[in-house]
Order: C-alpha cells, then sequence, then structure tokens
C-alpha cells in the first residue's frame, strides 16, 4: 500500500482543560508541512472529528492537522455534570493547542466550531496565527433565530442511539451521498443529546459578536451562497466589528459546504493559511 492513500496518523487523547479530549491527526510535521502553521478543524454541531475526516485528508497533504471531537462529542468526554456551554468549548480548544505543544497554529471551525473558534480567538492564545471561520451561526439574544430547529437534531440522535436505518438518516440529509449517510448513521449516537441541546440554545444565548473586535490575528469568513446562515446583512455587520476581515463565498454549497460542493470550498481558501489547499501532492 503506498503512503498517500491516507494522510491519517492517529486518533488519540489528551487531558486538557480538565477533561479527555480526543482528536485525529493527519499529514504531520515533516516535508513542507514543517514551516507551516498546524490547523486545528473544530466541526459543527453534531458532527464527531471522523466526519470530516475526507476534510482533514486534503488539508493534511499540506499541513500538521488536528480534528477535533469537541467535548460531549465522539470519542471526548461527556457526562451528566460536564459544562457544555461556549466558554468552555473555547477553553478546551486553547487547551488542547497547549496541551499538545503547538507553537503556531490556525483555527478552522465550521458552524458551531465557527463560533468556538471566534470566542477562543477573542482571548489571543500563544500561539494562535489564523482564523477561519466556515458559515457561523450569527444568531444571539436580540438577533433572528438559528435557521435549523432543535427537534431535527434531538429526534435523529435518539433514533441513532437505537440504531438507525440509512433509508431513515436519508429522511433528516436527503441532500447527502450514501457515504455521507453511511458515516452519519455509524457516528451520530455519540452526539450527546445534553450537548447538543445546550449548543443549540447557545446559538441564541451567546453574541459571539461581542468577540469579534478582540480578534486581532488575520480573519477569513466562509459563506454559503446557497445556505441561510450567514446573509449579506450579517457579513456586513462583520466587516464593522472585524474591519480587517477577509471575505469568501461558496455560491453551490448550502451550510455544510464541504458536502456540497468540496473542491469550492478548498478554492474558498486561497491561500490565507500559507499554502493552497490544491490537489497536487507534490505540494507536500
Amino acid at each position: 500500500m503506498e503512503r498517500d492513500t491516507t494522510r491519517l496518523l492517529y486518533g488519540a487523547h489528551v487531558q486538557a482543560n480538565g477533561i479527555r479530549q480526543h482528536y485525529l491527526r493527519y499529514g504531520g510535521d515533516d516535508g513542507e508541512r514543517r514551516q507551516r502553521d498546524a490547523i486545528v478543524l473544530i466541526p459543527g454541531i453534531t458532527s464527531p472529528a471522523v466526519t470530516w475526516g475526507f476534510v482533514a485528508e486534503r488539508f493534511g497533504r499540506h499541513f500538521d492537522t488536528y480534528v477535533l471531537d469537541v467535548r460531549g462529542r465522539g470519542l471526548s468526554e461527556a457526562s451528566e455534570a460536564l459544562d457544555y456551554g461556549l466558554d468552555a468549548q473555547a477553553a478546551d480548544v486553547i487547551a488542547f493547542a497547549e496541551a499538545i505543544g503547538l507553537h503556531r497554529y490556525a483555527l478552522v471551525g465550521h458552524s458551531m466550531g465557527g463560533r468556538i473558534a471566534i470566542r477562543a480567538a477573542a482571548k489571543s492564545p500563544a500561539g494562535l496565527t489564523r482564523l477561519v471561520a466556515i458559515d457561523p451561526p450569527v444568531s444571539g439574544p436580540g438577533r433572528r433565530a438559528y435557521p435549523a430547529k432543535l427537534p431535527w437534531y434531538v429526534d435523529s440522535i435518539r433514533e441513532a442511539r437505537r440504531g438507525i436505518s440509512l433509508q431513515r438518516m436519508r429522511e433528516f440529509c436527503p441532500t447527502w451521498t450514501e457515504s455521507q449517510l453511511r458515516l452519519r448513521v455509524q457516528w451520530l449516537h455519540t452526539c450527546d443529546e445534553r450537548a447538543v441541546v445546550v449548543s443549540f440554545e447557545g446559538f441564541h444565548t451567546d453574541d459571539v459578536h461581542l468577540n469579534l473586535p478582540n480578534v486581532k490575528v488575520p480573519f477569513l469568513l466562509m459563506t454559503a451562497g446557497k445556505g441561510d446562515v450567514v446573509g449579506v446583512r450579517d457579513v456586513d455587520e462583520i466587516k464593522s466589528l472585524a474591519p480587517h476581515v477577509e471575505v469568501s463565498r461558496v455560491s453551490n454549497a448550502g451550510h455544510m459546504i464541504p458536502w456540497d460542493d468540496e473542491d469550492g470550498f478548498y478554492l474558498a481558501f486561497g491561500d490565507f493559511l500559507g499554502a493552497t489547499l490544491s490537489n497536487d501532492t507534490r505540494s507536500e
């Protein structure tokens, strides 16, 4: 088997911010990756790290890449006593990077992960060099509600815990491919319902706009052209609060951008991270 069939190096756990955090590492720090900042990928509200494996494979060609299981998801710690709020999630990310010894790294967060990344970046942690927020929910106190509904998450998680069929999962995610659905069928049950409810409620009680003026590192906002999470007026407001933000738009994608238009997703980064996410293995 050739080395480049996968860039997955291993999965591991680390004790950071007082909890067990699980992550997957792709690529490593050899070759040209050694000269580039590491990447910490933070998935969304019901996306364990493994569901971002196809994205991490591409990132791993060019960067030392770490995909997190956010607390209460995947193989990271979950319990009735755990704090599932945004502040705790942001502290997890900062503590994770410190625990594994990342000296220079970028945060790349999707949806809920984008909100986590923004709050973490606003604390100016040592080593953070760049921030990418991918279609982050802009709901909050006094703002319009997040467009998805909580029962969509809760009902699918409960069915997944009992054992959900591929056909039934397709009713929840009708545009997904069979391979995407199979991965969700396999892993959705690892999303703790309590964690998801708290995170969803936090979309409406936490205002990450307050954090934006404190984001000092280079900042890329990526939006979905066919999505309804971040609108034109939302982009204008974010620009007013973080004037240095760069904005890219993936025209043919909904909120789950790399699922809808994977090539467009990689192109939307340009060279913001220090190298393009090209499909050319010669850049490794």
